[in-house]
């Protein structure tokens, strides 16, 4: 359990290096995107907007646990 304070650093540290790396690849991609029709851009963004919480799982999971694999009983 003394583990858990610096695991628990980690994962807050990577939660917000994903977000700022997340945020940037869709503001890098925006110049593109833009030339598209709108209705085409907001389903994009809907999902760009949503995706990124799909690698917080395992992430999580690790702070919680300190194993990527399934929870411990």
């Amino acid at each position: 359990m003394a583990d858990r304070p610096a695991r628990t650093l980690a994962g807050i540290s990577l939660i917000l290096l994903l977000i700022v790396a997340w945020a940037t690849l869709v503001a890098s991609l925006a110049p593109f995107v833009g030339r598209w029709p709108v209705l085409v851009q907001a389903p994009y963004y809907l999902f760009m907007g949503v995706a990124w919480i799909i690698p917080l799982k395992p992430l999580i999971r690790w702070v919680q646990t300190g194993s990527f694999g399934r929870f411990k009983k």
